[in-house]
């Protein structure tokens, strides 16, 4: 019998967890909610007024919930499938399309978590000129040893970060929270009333060009909803990574929406976009005074700490996972005495190190991490949707179940597929083409994993992809070489 308390079980490398429905919700909430919220009040001042933000949270949330209700009919129509988010790509599409998947995954939480330092940077950099926005050479060398920290304690073992995970998550939501009602406190008809559309303070364009510029916003702060799911072995019962993505969901969905209607209630629009980021911290600082500004800079360090532990332990699984599949090489398989995928976690952490060294040459490093985090998101969320369509279409896997449910489940699958095709539309072909610069190299592990195993190294039709993703790779490499791509 089950109990409330996470219970062990035995693995090939040592002890892990079994984790239960409020623990996997953790892990879910624990990694939607990081730098993205504290980023949000700039983010949407920029591109829309309060009619717009409402637009895109509509949109977003319909779409991100989806792909939720996506990852929960996965879990029940497909119980064997608990190596996470990746393998259903490949057992929808193939080996190669599930490969490309797992490395999207894993780009995307990489990128992430450069994006997570460069974040705590910035938010010292307001204390600390010498911090910059996050890119100095200060920064990155405090970074630096923060990623080393981080890798020596997930190496201890994954029970120990996930615990640490559910605790932090407690602490870091409390702030935002104190956040939202403040502001909500200092509402302002006649600000509130000037931000309905914004259109006094300036061309923002079209509600239409409004909405699409806040798209890669709302879906970077959304990232981490496959979280139970990458943890499926772990759960007790099966089921309850299907409960632990939605729970987690309309949560986060909750405070992601009130954090930018309650700035849009006290602070002209031109203010919000004229703040410094983590933006948060402005926006509460010019309510409530100095105070507030350390307040919720402590906020930022502990949620975005909570954050990268949570994401680098989903992409060292995403690693680890297909290794031990044969779809990646041996040599990511390995575990450690305490069962830690301790070279996948090796792997990231070096991926991270070299992502903070170029945060030293790009512009604006703290949004192009972020749109480019994103961006790698985005295939193995179009994949994981596009399998749930196929089953509904097929009728693999309801046999039994009546007309109305499938139904209702392919609808579902249909609506999150042609969200994740609009967020590659949003995204725009710059960041397509840099995804497929990481992919192209990246199938030398595919062609050596294939090797080791004996395998047939690709079908006509996977040929004919990794053509495409080949052809990406040089016209973005091109692209960067003469310029007309800029990072």
């Amino acid at each position: 019998m089950s109990t409330d308390t996470d219970t062990e079980v035995a693995s090939e490398g040592g002890i892990v967890a079994k984790m239960s429905v409020p623990t996997l919700t953790a892990m879910v909430v624990g990694g939607m909610v990081g730098a993205g919220v504290f980023s949000l009040p700039a983010r949407f001042g920029v591109a829309t007024g309060i009619l717009g933000s409402l637009i895109a949270w509509a949109i977003a949330g319909t779409g991100m919930l989806m792909l939720a209700f996506v990852f929960q009919t996965l879990a029940i129509r497909k119980p064997e499938l608990d190596s996470g988010v990746f393998i259903y790509a490949k057992a929808g599409f193939g080996d190669y399309a599930g490969f490309n998947s797992a490395i999207g995954f894993w780009a995307s939480s990489v990128a992430g978590n450069t994006f997570y330092w460069v974040f705590i940077g910035a938010t010292l950099g307001a204390f600390f000129d010498s911090f910059g926005d996050g890119d100095t050479v200060l920064a990155v060398a405090v970074s630096t040893a923060g990623v080393w920290l981080f890798h020596y304690l997930i190496a201890r073992g994954v029970r120990d970060a996930a615990v640490i995970n559910r605790i932090v998550t407690v602490f870091k939501i409390i702030p935002i929270l104190v956040f939202i009602v403040v502001m909500f406190f200092a509402f302002d008809a006649d600000v509130f009333a000037d931000n309905w559309t914004a259109y006094g303070y300036g061309d923002l364009g079209s509600l239409n060009e409004q909405v699409r510029n806040t798209m890669l916003i709302t879906t970077f702060v959304f990232i981490g909803i496959e979280g139970a799911s990458v943890y499926s072995r772990y759960a007790k019962k099966r089921e309850d990574v299907g409960k632990a993505t939605v729970l987690g969901f309309l949560s986060v969905l909750s405070i992601f929406a009130l954090v930018t209607l309650s700035s849009y209630s006290a602070v002209p629009q031109p203010e919000l976009a004229a703040t410094r980021q983590p933006s948060m911290v402005g926006v509460f600082q010019s309510q409530v005074g100095d105070w507030g500004e350390y307040f919720i800079s402590v906020a930022v360090v502990v949620s975005v700490l909570g954050a990268y532990l949570a994401w680098t332990l989903m992409a060292a699984e995403v690693m680890y996972i297909p290794a031990k599949a044969d779809d990646f090489p041996k040599f990511l398989g390995q575990e450690n005495a305490a069962g830690t995928p301790i070279t996948a976690l090796v792997v990231t952490s070096i991926g991270v190190q070299a992502l903070l060294a170029l945060t030293l040459v790009v512009n604006d490093a703290l949004n192009f991490l972020l749109d480019l985090a994103t961006s790698l998101s985005l295939l193995p969320y179009l994949l994981a949707a596009a399998y749930s369509l196929k089953l509904g279409l097929t009728g693999e896997s309801y046999e039994g179940i009546s007309a109305g449910v499938r139904r209702k489940e392919t609808i579902v699958a249909g609506a999150a597929t042609a969200y994740t095709i609009f967020l590659f539309d949003a995204a725009g072909l710059k960041f397509v083409l840099l995804s497929t610069v990481i992919l192209a190299p990246a199938s030398i592990l595919y062609i050596k994993a294939r090797s080791e195993n004996g395998r047939r190294l690709f079908t006509p039709t996977e040929i004919a992809v990794f053509a495409l993703v080949v052809a990406g790779g040089i016209a973005g490499a091109i692209g960067l070489w003469t310029g007309r791509i800029t990072l």
